[in-house]
């Protein structure tokens, strides 16, 4: 499930009035050792967005417009009618899959021990930040929709050592917690580059 995904969706919902939709997105980066890492992106939609994708999901969609449908994604369908997708790599830097929209993390050496995770943040939203050609009845329906979920960043690894990142209380984990309407209208005041010097564990 990646954020294009999600901004085709919010488009047609936004069209329809439907604006019970919710998605929150958190994507953990997890160090396991000086080359390798395990990704994992959690994604909860709310039931009226997955009601309307899973009626959607036909035999003859493109692949690329299906919910948590690819290799390595887990869906849970919860009583509630929310539904959550996990997708999980873990392996060499290179060998790790990413589909957080434009950008992705990068991963250098920092010493001995020690990996530097980044993410240029310029491109980050993907299509979901390309509202030029939406009018302004639209860009306010999105809004409405996405208001109070969020897109969370996490590096982690044994000890994070230094980051531009909020570091939680044990040093393990450098987050930053975005909300999709700062993103969408681009009031999010983001780093050029997001990182974290995380030593492995």
């Amino acid at each position: 499930m990646t954020l294009k995904l999600i901004g085709r969706v919010a488009g047609v919902l936004a069209l329809t009035l439907s604006l019970a939709a919710c998605v929150d997105m958190t994507e953990d980066l997890t160090v396991t050792s000086e080359t390798t890492a395990k990704a994992t992106m959690t994604m909860t939609m709310g039931a009226d967005i997955y009601a309307m994708l899973k009626a959607a999901n036909t035999s003859d969609t493109k692949s690329e417009d299906k919910f948590c449908d690819k290799p390595g994604e887990t869906l849970t369908e919860n009583p509630d009618g929310t539904a959550t997708c996990v997708s999980s790599t873990e392996g060499d830097f290179s060998a790790l899959s990413f589909n957080e929209g434009g950008s992705k993390p990068t991963f250098s050496s920092a010493g001995p021990g020690l990996v530097r995770v980044s993410l240029v943040t310029k491109d980050l939203m993907g299509d979901l930040g390309s509202s030029e050609t939406q009018d302004a009845e639209t860009k306010a329906m999105m809004k409405q929709m996405f208001d109070g979920h969020f897109l969370t960043l996490r590096f982690s690894g044994a000890e994070v050592t230094d980051t531009n990142m909020t570091l939680s209380d044990d040093h393990k984990t450098a987050e930053l917690k975005v909300p999709f309407t700062e993103m969408l209208d681009g009031t999010a005041k983001l780093p050029d580059e997001l990182y974290a010097v995380v030593k492995a564990n």
